[in-house]
């Protein structure tokens, strides 16, 4: 059995991070204000015990495919895949037992970087191939914590991976999300069906709901119709890229309590989750979580991308790596 271990880092502008490599998550993100005082921003809880049992995707790594695939189906090459269903006739966030809820080798540290692999297995949760997942948190000079992926595979595979944190600015017994301010870098988004799956249509934002093209005050939107089936805001946004490179750029950008968060990414979808279903759990600081405590700002491929040949690909061949990056940057 191996053995839970956890992590601090640190950069020289005072943002501290404290890392697990049980399902390599973030623990805690301590940002200092102006007058050099920290505040926790991400939810969470006081024990091990806890992060094992309550809430699984908090502030982890999730894959091997993080978001929904339709039916749990997918076909590479001819050969049809079946996944462990989990959600409303969907698999999500990799299936039953996803990266979230694995023991990492930890395999480089520093005083302001760490660097974590898993090794996913041949028909882990239905996915073909073996495939050598590895991340690495850096606090970088900006006051930025990075999040780099890398991945190989030994059989052609799915793969999509993201940082599934729960953040209030505010802090994180602070409660409601509602007043902070959202703006997100994008034209369009993936139409979903009722199970919170893409119809295969990309939508304008124009005249709708999902416009955050402004900074919005998350309370103005979060109660419209659209957003009625799932509670709250859960939808991808196809951000908009300067370029097809694989190079960082801006996805949204964040604001509560004196405090601004940046999101830049490598990754051509944006999942915005405003916490909708998470449980009356006691909290790390002994308060009670509820729902739309925290904003997810989740950089992905799109949801369900192996079943639509128009999305971006999602298929990872042996002899390639997969790469991406993401920074949450503290202004």
């Amino acid at each position: 059995m191996k053995k839970i271990s956890t992590i601090t880092i640190t950069g020289t502008g005072g943002l501290q991070a404290c890392i697990t490599n049980y399902g390599a998550k973030i623990l805690s993100l301590l940002v200092p204000n102006r007058d050099g005082e920290k505040v926790d921003v991400l939810l969470g809880f006081s024990s091990m015990e806890e992060w094992q049992m309550l809430e699984p995707s908090f502030n982890a790594v999730i894959g091997r495919y993080a978001n929904r695939i339709k039916n749990g189906c997918f076909t590479i090459d001819g050969q049809t895949y079946q996944l462990p269903i989990n959600c409303a006739g969907n698999t999500l966030h990799g299936g039953l037992l996803g990266f979230q809820q694995q023991i990492w080798d930890i395999v480089g540290q520093s005083a302001y970087s760490i660097s974590l692999h898993y090794r996913s297995m041949d028909s882990e949760q239905g996915f073909p191939g073996t495939v050598d997942v590895y991340v690495t948190y850096q606090i970088t000079k900006d006051n930025a914590l990075r999040i780099t992926y890398e991945a190989k595979t030994t059989a052609p595979t799915v793969i999509n991976l993201t940082q599934h944190a729960y953040f209030n600015l505010a802090g994180e017994s602070s409660g409601s999300i509602r007043e902070h301010i959202l703006q997100i870098n994008a034209d369009a988004y993936t139409e979903m069906d009722d199970s919170n799956c893409p119809t295969g249509k990309i939508l304008s934002v124009e005249d709708t709901a999902m416009d955050f093209r402004q900074p919005t005050r998350i309370g103005d939107r979060i109660d419209h119709d659209c957003f009625a089936r799932t509670r709250g805001i859960d939808a991808n946004w196809v951000l908009h890229r300067p370029s097809s490179e694989q190079r960082l750029s801006l996805a949204a950008t964040l604001s509560a309590a004196g405090r601004t968060m940046q999101v830049f990414t490598t990754q051509p979808g944006l999942q915005v989750y405003t916490a909708n279903f998470v449980e009356n759990n006691i909290g790390k600081s002994g308060t009670m979580y509820h729902p739309q405590n925290a904003i997810c700002l989740e950089t992905q491929n799109y949801p369900d991308a192996p079943n639509h040949p128009s999305f971006p690909s999602a298929i990872l061949r042996p002899g390639e790596i997969y790469f991406s990056q993401t920074e949450y940057k503290f202004l």
